[in-house]
């Protein structure tokens, strides 16, 4: 009986491990302090950098929407929970203890009954063992230290936008820690201007009085730009004077603003982190190459499975089946599913047309695997076959893409593609007389073709020149509306055709290629069997 026991053993051990299993293919802790470390080669001496996780945000009630990580906080810790900071530091720092370091990251403090809710957490010793931290806390610690941020000749943050609550369930949310490094920086919002704010001051600075009135129309017109200008007293008060000495006044209290002191830099880190995050490492390329695969095998066989009587929710549902088939965790964006004029929406999200018909339907969606977020557009017909005007303006939308994607090497500059395919569109448009000459501006094609994906769907970057190891979307697109000044036999086509192209030495590579582009292999793939053809649930309504 003992070996059988053993044996029982064993297996149950084996058993219950499988059904325990968590994903195992999350970037690693080395790469992520690898990004530290050159996020810290950056930083001047005598610097700190200070980034903070993303909060809880309430959906309704006591519901929460799903939490996702701030990207660059989890670029550079790993850490995929709130209420965290990560404290970086340009040198060598001892505590009283003579402890060494260069990085605290503060952490969600352990709790019981909050795991038994919510799940659990990392906590100090998982932050320790699991991300790789020499030093980690508990985010109450973040606030009772004695942290001398005025001591650093620069201290690095991420602009806020105060666009989280204060909900009282913890002690150190992200609310409470932000508003403790504020009372520890001496952290004054006026110091930090909008380029726009900027602008304004810079000219009334170096206005002469005499043609103050010039500047206070420019005022007045920017305000009808940016509403937020009415709250900044001075300037209002300045657009309103009359009176000379006044206005000297005025202008000599927002001199001083321009010239604010502080320490503290809100753009360091967003420049510094879009160099770094722009080109993708080996192990990035592995989880950003199957997210973009998993969209495009969603793309596949929602072209196997549409309907006319099917709902844009559906086709939709049948997407995000398929990321959930492979694993993946969430949407990298808000899905975009839109049947005929609701194609022409470029970010529509409702979804919410009841039958597809016979129209085009448009789908721009993207998986979200391990972090990483692909970007897929195809635009196919609900009956599976083009009607001969959405056939003219696919295959210019085909051939932009094509022409575009082919400047995609490293060394060109990143706005080539775009050129490239609006000369294309607009030769097409003119051809088909949708427009009056190539030169007419027109509203058929309102957006560029070219953004980086990773841990964004639009990626940050510096749009300089293609570089090795770069992803970035290719995706031209025609819109034609209800009511737009051409032929009606046009109106409601919206087209857009998006891949995904990483860029290596050898050229261009479509990592979205699984998705058929041409008409040919659209309508070839639309006339295969689905395994969902026989999946037919009750009729509710009867």
């Amino acid at each position: 009986m003992q070996p059988f026991k053993f044996i029982l053993i064993a297996f149950l051990a084996i058993t219950c491990n499988g059904f325990s299993q968590t994903p195992s293919d999350f970037l690693s802790k080395d790469f992520h302090k690898s990004k530290r470390d050159a996020l810290r080669t950056k930083m001047p001496k005598n610097s700190v950098a200070v980034v903070f996780a993303n909060p809880l945000r309430n959906r309704a009630n006591d519901v929460d929407y799903v939490f996702h990580q701030d990207p660059n906080f989890y670029y550079l810790t790993g850490y995929r929970e709130p209420n965290g900071v990560l404290v970086l530091f340009s040198e060598n720092q001892t505590d009283e203890n003579g402890l060494v370091y260069n990085e605290v990251l503060y952490v969600q403090k352990k709790n019981k009954r909050a795991e038994q809710w919510n799940g659990k957490r990392l906590g100090v010793e998982g932050a320790i063992n699991e991300l790789g931290f020499k030093v980690a806390k508990n985010g109450e610690d973040f606030i009772n230290d004695k942290l001398d941020f005025k001591k650093f000749d620069r201290v690095f943050i991420e602009k806020f936008n105060d666009d989280y609550r204060n909900s009282a369930r913890e002690k150190a949310e992200v609310y409470d820690l932000v508003l403790s490094f504020k009372e520890k920086a001496d952290f004054d919002p006026k110091n930090f201007l909008s380029p726009l704010k900027k602008q304004i001051y810079e000219m009334v600075k170096s206005t002469p009085i005499e043609n103050s009135a010039n500047v206070a129309q420019i005022i007045g017109r920017a305000v009808a730009y940016d509403a937020s200008l009415k709250n900044d007293e001075d300037l209002m008060k300045f657009k309103e004077a009359t009176d000379v000495n006044l206005k000297k006044d005025l202008q000599q209290k927002i001199a001083l603003k321009l010239n604010a002191k502080t320490n503290i830099d809100v753009t360091f880190l967003s420049r510094n982190l879009a160099t770094l995050r722009e080109v993708k490492t080996k192990e990035e390329l592995v989880l950003l190459t199957k997210a973009v695969r998993i969209s495009a095998i969603g793309q596949v066989e929602v072209m196997k499975a549409m309907k006319p009587h099917m709902s844009e929710t559906e086709l939709q549902g049948i997407h995000e089946f398929v990321y959930k088939k492979y694993g993946a965790e969430y949407e990298g964006y808000p899905s975009i599913v839109g049947a005929g004029n609701n194609g022409c929406i470029l970010h529509y999200i409702e979804n919410n047309k009841t039958k597809v018909g016979n129209d085009l339907v448009l789908m721009d969606l993207g998986a979200e695997y391990r972090g990483y977020t692909a970007d897929v557009t195809r635009t196919i017909p609900a009956n599976g076959k083009f009607t001969e005007e959405q056939k003219a303006i696919y295959e210019i939308v085909y051939k932009a893409q094509e022409a575009g994607i082919a400047a995609y090497k490293i060394g060109e500059s990143m706005a080539k593609p775009n050129l490239i395919s609006k000369k294309i569109v607009d030769e097409g448009l003119f051809k088909l007389g949708i427009i009056k000459s190539i030169d007419e501006k027109h509203p058929y094609y309102p957006h560029g073709t070219s953004h980086h994906i990773g841990l964004d769907v639009h990626d940050p970057g510096n749009y300089g020149n293609f570089e090795e190891n770069m992803v970035v979307t290719m995706e031209p697109g025609i819109y034609i509306p209800e009511g737009s000044n051409c032929d009606k036999k046009w109106w409601g086509i919206g087209i857009r055709i998006e891949d995904d192209i990483l860029i290596t030495k050898s050229g261009p590579k479509n990592l979205s290629a699984e998705a058929p582009r041409t008409v040919e292999e659209i309508e070839k793939m639309m006339a295969k069997k689905s395994v969902l053809d026989d999946f037919v649930l009750p009729d509710l309504d009867k």
